[in-house]
């Protein structure tokens, strides 16, 4: 049966993943709380984006960081999340903002990478994912 999920890192490399889960998905919630709160109109009325679109965002920062943290759901989650940052990412370069300075697009970028990384790569073994959809190895032993 096919997989979606890459083998499942172990080892230092599983702590690092983890850790980068935890930090990253924090931010996730945090940055999604205030739009969770009013999904389909935290742009504001200004706004040209479809509101529809603005949920998704929304759902993809809070709920995308509530599963990184858990390590559930991980390439579902982190497709949401590449999806935003790549949103937002084009939309700082079309606005003309720098790379420093005030809000630009390097932290939309960063977060597109970690994204990128986690599709990828997988969540490593101290997550649910492993726990939940890890195959068992063949025996191959009579």
């Amino acid at each position: 049966m096919p997989s979606i999920f890459p083998p499942f890192m172990s080892g230092p490399p599983a702590a690092g993943l983890l850790v980068l889960r935890v930090v990253s998905g924090a931010a996730f919630m945090f940055h999604g709380w205030r739009k969770i709160q009013d999904p389909f109109g935290w742009m504001g009325d200004e706004s040209v984006m479809p509101a529809v679109l603005q949920a998704l965002a929304a759902l993809s920062e809070f709920g995308g960081g509530l599963c990184w943290i858990l390590g559930l759901l991980t390439p579902l989650a982190s497709f949401g999340i590449l999806c935003t940052m790549a949103v937002a990412v084009s939309t700082h370069v079309l606005r003309g903002d720098p790379f420093v300075g005030r809000p630009g697009y390097e932290p939309a970028l960063v977060y597109f990478s970690v994204a990128l990384l986690f599709l990828l790569r997988g969540p490593g073994v101290l997550s649910l994912d492993a726990l939940l959809f890890r195959r068992p190895k063949f025996d191959h032993r009579p």
